[in-house]
This record gives C-alpha cells, sequence and structure tokens, in this order.
C-alpha cells in the first residue's frame, strides 16, 4: 500500500511537470506582444525619424508626436514562434524547480518514514 501511495503522489508529480510547462509556454504566447516590445527596446537606435510638425513620408500626414526608430519589428508567425520557444525554455526551467523540491520532499518524507519505529 505504502508502495502505491508514494509512486501515485510522484506520478501527479510527473504530471504536474507537463501541466507547468504548457501553462507557461501559453502564457507567454498570450504575452507575446511584451516580447516584440523588449526586443524593439533592445535593437532600436533611438533616432527621431521624424519630428513633431513635420510630415511624415510614409503616411503623408503630420506628425503630432516624434516619430522614433522602432527597432526590430517581427511578423506575426515569426513572434509567435519566438514566444513559444521562451515560453517552453521558461516551463521546463520552472517546472524543473517546483517538481523537483516537490519530489526531493516526498523522497525526504520517505525516508524519514522509514526510520521511525513501527508503531502498534
Amino acid at each position: 500500500m505504502k508502495f502505491f501511495i508514494i509512486n501515485s503522489f510522484r506520478f501527479l508529480v510527473y504530471n504536474a511537470y507537463f501541466g507547468i510547462i504548457a501553462l507557461y509556454t501559453f502564457g507567454v504566447f498570450l504575452e507575446r506582444q511584451q516580447i516584440q516590445g523588449v526586443i524593439s527596446q533592445f535593437t532600436t537606435s533611438g533616432k527621431v525619424l521624424v519630428e513633431r510638425g513635420m510630415v511624415d513620408p510614409q503616411t503623408g500626414i503630420i506628425a503630432m508626436e516624434p516619430i522614433m526608430d522602432r527597432g526590430m519589428v517581427l511578423s506575426d508567425p515569426s513572434l509567435s514562434a519566438l514566444s513559444i520557444v521562451i515560453g517552453l525554455i521558461v516551463g521546463w526551467v520552472a517546472a524543473t524547480l517546483i517538481c523537483g523540491v516537490l519530489v526531493t520532499l516526498l523522497d525526504i518524507r520517505d525516508d524519514i518514514n522509514d526510520r521511525l519505529p513501527r508503531s502498534k
């Protein structure tokens, strides 16, 4: 009976491992615009392309605010693929830490339980 109980907890932890990875991947996929913001922030030159009050050559409209260099802008499929890869990596690290701690605690509990005298 003890073997079944301990291994059923481990089975739950192993299932949680994949669940945590899936949740992180889905969460990062939903927030993929933040990844685009970070990429743009790191790749921008900070250069002002169109001053305030000047005509924007791309739109032909007078710019009310200065238009800055946006940096690298990924297409939707590229941004989606990058966000999924980042989510898998971050989810794998998080799941390894969380489930590793749980399995370690279960093993410690099992070892302590084995050393306790049997009460009858």
